[in-house]
């Protein structure tokens, strides 16, 4: 089964962005549970097969400490 990793990070608008590793696949949401609504929309999309396939959400949140 093809594993397919979104890169997910906060938005500056607010919501959250998702990028898939290797694929041109982007989408993103307002909030987490319509993000994961949408990668599968947008997975399901991307892909003519009917060929079944995992999604790993891997969430990244860059912080600046001044120290």
């Amino acid at each position: 089964m093809e594993e397919i990793i979104f890169n997910i990070c906060e938005s500056p608008e607010g919501g959250y962005e998702a990028e898939a590793l290797g694929h041109s696949i982007f989408t993103e949401a307002d909030d987490w549970e319509m993000l994961k609504v949408n990668i599968i929309e947008a997975v399901s999309c991307h892909f003519d097969d009917e060929k079944q396939r995992v999604v790993r959400m891997h969430f990244v949140k860059d912080e600046l400490i001044a120290v």
